[in-house]
Order: C-alpha cells, then sequence, then structure tokens
C-alpha cells in the first residue's frame, strides 16, 4: 500500500475518532445537564406536596375560622395566598394525587378531557409509578395521600436532544465522506484520463514508426518468422495504446462471446509467465455473450492473471472457470498464492494498493473500472485463505447471442 493511500485511511480514522469524541462529550453534558433537571423536578414536586399538605391539614382549616383578628388574620391570609401560588404555579409537570387506595383525588397539566375518565386516570397513575416514586403526603396519623407525577415538556425534550444532534453529526458526517469521495473520485477521474490519453499519445508516434520499419523490411530478404514475430509485437503495442485510449474515456461497448477473448489472452500469458505456473481453463459452453469492450477484456484477463503470478511467486496453478447462472455470465479466476486477509477484500481495488515493493497498484483498479464500465458488472473477492490461494469472480450481464 502506497504512502498517501495510508494517509488517506488514516485521515478517515481520525475524522471518525474526532466525531465520536465530540459525539460522547455532547451525550454526556447533555446527560449531566438531564439529571441535574430531574432532581431540580424532584424537589420542586416535593415542595408542592408539602403545600398540598399544609393547604389539606385541619389544622389550617380550623385556624382559617378561628375568628383571628388584626395582624395574625392577615398573615394568614398571606401565607394561605402563597401556598395556592406555589401548588397553582405548575404549569409544566403532569401530577396526579391520589388516596391510599390509589384513587384520583386531584390532578394538575392532565388533558381536561380525560379528567372525568376513570379508565383513563387509573392508566395514567399505572403509568406515573414506573417512571418516579410516589411522593406521601401525611394529612394526619390516618390520612396518606400520594403525589404521581411524570417529567416537564422541557426535560422530555432535553432528553430527547442527544439523539437529535446525534443524527445531524452522523448525516454531517456521511455527507463530508460522499463528498470527499466524490471528490476524490473526480480527481482519480481526471488522472486516468490525463494519464490514459498520454500515454497513447506517446506510444503512437514510435508505434507508428515500428510499422513503416516493418513494412520496409518486408520488401528485403529476411526471415519471415523474425519479421511474423516483430509484426505481432508491433499489434500488440497498437493493442495497448488502443486500450489506453480507451480507460480515458467511457469505451463502446460490444455483444462478445467470452470464450474465445479468454482463451485469445490465456494462450498470449502462457508464453509469457513462468514455465512453472500452470493455466487451466475451464470454458463449456460453446456461448457466453456478454455487453463489454472485447479488446479491455482481453486486458482484464491478462491483469489477473498476472496478479495470480505474482501472489503466486512464480509457481503454482491458476484456475479459470466461466459459466451462465441465472441470467449472468460467472468468471472465476483462483489461484494457489498467498491469499488476502478478509479485512483487504475491498482494499485491494484501491489505486495505489500493492504488496510489491515497486509496484504501482493499478492493476485491480483498472479491472474493476472497466468491469463497472459495462452493463451491471462487477468484480470482487469471493473467497481468499491465506497461504492456500484467492478465488476472483466477475458478474456480467448475460446477452442473448447474436443472430
Amino acid at each position: 500500500m502506497t504512502n498517501e493511500y495510508r494517509s488517506i485511511q488514516t485521515f478517515r480514522y481520525l475524522f471518525i475518532f474526532i466525531a465520536l469524541v465530540i459525539a460522547l462529550i455532547s451525550v454526556g453534558v447533555s446527560n449531566a445537564l438531564v439529571n441535574e433537571l430531574k432532581e431540580e423536578e424532584r424537589k420542586k414536586i416535593e415542595l408542592w406536596a408539602e403545600s398540598v399538605a399544609l393547604m389539606s391539614s385541619e389544622a389550617l382549616a380550623e385556624d382559617s375560622y378561628s375568628g383571628s383578628q388584626g395582624s395574625n388574620a392577615n398573615a394568614f391570609v398571606k401565607y394561605d395566598n402563597f401556598l395556592t401560588k406555589i401548588i397553582e404555579g405548575n404549569t409544566t409537570i403532569p401530577v396526579i394525587l391520589t388516596d391510599d387506595a390509589d384513587n384520583r383525588v386531584w390532578e394538575k397539566n392532565i388533558p381536561a378531557s380525560k379528567e372525568s375518565d376513570p379508565a383513563f386516570m387509573k392508566q395514567q397513575i399505572q403509568s406515573l409509578r414506573k417512571k418516579h416514586d410516589p411522593i406521601a403526603i401525611n394529612l394526619d396519623e390516618n390520612t396518606v395521600q400520594y403525589v404521581y407525577y411524570d417529567d416537564s415538556t422541557v426535560l422530555k425534550q432535553l432528553r430527547g436532544f442527544p439523539f437529535v444532534q446525534l443524527t445531524v453529526l452522523f448525516v454531517f458526517i456521511a455527507l463530508s465522506f460522499l463528498a470527499l469521495n466524490s471528490t476524490q473520485k473526480a480527481e482519480q477521474n481526471k488522472v486516468w484520463v490525463g494519464l490514459s490519453k498520454e500515454t497513447a499519445h506517446q506510444l503512437g508516434t514510435p508505434i507508428s514508426s515500428l510499422m513503416a520499419w516493418v513494412a520496409y523490411l518486408e520488401t528485403k530478404d529476411m526471415d519471415r518468422s523474425l519479421l511474423d514475430e516483430m509484426n505481432k509485437d508491433v499489434q500488440r503495442l497498437k493493442t495497448i495504446a488502443e486500450r489506453f485510449s480507451k480507460i480515458g474515456s467511457n469505451p463502446d461497448l460490444e455483444q462478445i462471446n467470452l470464450r474465445p477473448v479468454i482463451q485469445s489472452a490465456v494462450e498470449y500469458m502462457e508464453k509469457r509467465i513462468s514455465s512453472k505456473v500452470v493455466v487451466a481453463l475451464d470454458v463449456r459452453e460453446e456461448s457466453l455473450f456478454v455487453l463489454i469492450n472485447e479488446s479491455l477484456f482481453g486486458w482484464i484477463i491478462e491483469n489477473l492473471i498476472k496478479n495470480a503470478v505474482d501472489a503466486m511467486d512464480g509457481k503454482g496453478k491458476i484456475d479459470i472457470r466461466a459459466y451462465r447462472k441465472n441470467g449472468r455470465v460467472l468468471l472465476d479466476v483462483s489461484d494457489t498464492g498467498k491469499g488476502i486477509p478478509k479485512s483487504k477484500f475491498r482494499s485491494v481495488f484501491q489505486p495505489g494498493y500493492t504488496t510489491k515493493k515497486r509496484g504501482w497498484g493499478l492493476g485491480l483498479s483498472l479491472v474493476k473500472r472497466i468491469i463497472e464500465s459495462s452493463e451491471k458488472g462487477k468484480i470482487y473477492v469471493y473467497k481468499s485463505e491465506l497461504n492456500k490461494g484467492t478465488t476472483f469472480r466477475i458478474e456480467l450481464k448475460a446477452a442473448a447471442p447474436l443472430l
């Protein structure tokens, strides 16, 4: 893997780590605020319950009619008004006051349309009991009432705020990654186009010169077998230049039979790889028609064979199998090489990924680009086992044979 690719991966992991830290801190702070507000509401309800107890006590009722005059009576009136303000001041916390048998006595901030519904009130009491422990009000030695309450609207909103915040944060991260990937792909496409076009252009002049020299030598008295080999090499260079010119743009798709294309690519590579590598071809069907560029597909087979040879260090067996299944044409290329860790199944197709000291890491990336340019085509690591081998699978949409 190249240093540039490692840097990109490191940046991504660092970005995710920082985002997670921010999210955890945000959730922690929000939870602390929720717990603090929850305690404050508990204290308010306890004060509210004490006010209800004082207003309901028989002693207070007797004092109100004791005939007190002057400052004592005025003090009581002010005290009574103060308790009333406390009780009426609760406008956000749902409260139900019950007797010791859980029969509703009084309620506050409960939907008015439901106050007269006994079944609804029973259900509400059961629900509030699960949320908070009730607060007991001892009116006298024999009379106990209970206050059941729910969280206020503000507390409920604050409790849900961290989830909203995390959702917004994750959406932001996702959009950031999409934008980053889109920018990287756009830059990669520009590099591919520029590199491919320039390579094809640079190859054009020497190829034309070589073709002229071959044509000139054919007029001389030379060994025909040598001229044929030279002509093959020139034609090969033309094919390579043509491939580079097509990689830089959307290639023209053709309806082709894969069998002869695969056979031709295998025959070409067998002459140029180690004799210690055995290539076994299994294409039993006479026709496997797909929609793809023929020249580029030959390059795919060559790249996969080269990749397999490198994985086996020039010694082993390569199995190539092509067949039709469920309206798809499947092509499996298996080797007996080093294998690929499962964590690297996707990374191997990234530009710049390579295990060779002098490799560019472009072979499998090129293969993926070519395959995905076809209709519903894809390539992936089908299976791999360390020190036993790897199978790459290509899937292409089957096409009806030409008439």
